[in-house]
């Protein structure tokens, strides 16, 4: 929770995959992304962190550039306070390229949004993770 709050961290998960092979199988890669990155969040209910019930999920594009829908959605919930921190499965599912990457983090940073990637932290520091 962040300091000073006593109100609930309010939790997205985006999750992204290149090809949309596989896609219309009852389990996929998507729903494996969402899945960690879920129990991740129950993980942190003690530091007050809830999950938004928004699904930012882009199945089939590429994370060579940010033009994706479910990016763009999660950048305007970003953008219109709603949201506090972005949880990932990994870092390459926001974005493959390190100047986007650069782009985002001042974004998410000029709107007071951390972001923790589920595979690359065990436990959150306050501000930056992952």
């Amino acid at each position: 929770m962040k300091a000073g709050s006593s109100k609930p961290v309010r939790c997205a998960i985006y999750t992204r995959v290149s090809t949309d092979q596989g896609l219309d199988q009852d389990f996929n890669s998507l729903h494996a992304q969402y899945d960690a990155s879920q129990a991740y969040i129950r993980s942190q209910a003690h530091a007050g962190w809830t999950m938004l019930r928004s699904k930012y999920d882009d199945g089939g594009f590429s994370g060579g550039n940010t033009d994706r829908p479910a990016l763009q959605r999660l950048l305007e919930d970003v953008r219109t306070g709603m949201i506090d921190i972005i949880v990932v499965y990994k870092v390459d599912r926001l974005t493959r390229s390190l100047a986007d990457f650069a782009k985002l983090v001042e974004l998410f940073d000029k709107h007071d949004v951390s972001f923790v990637s589920v595979t690359s932290s065990s436990t959150p520091p306050p501000r930056w993770a992952g």
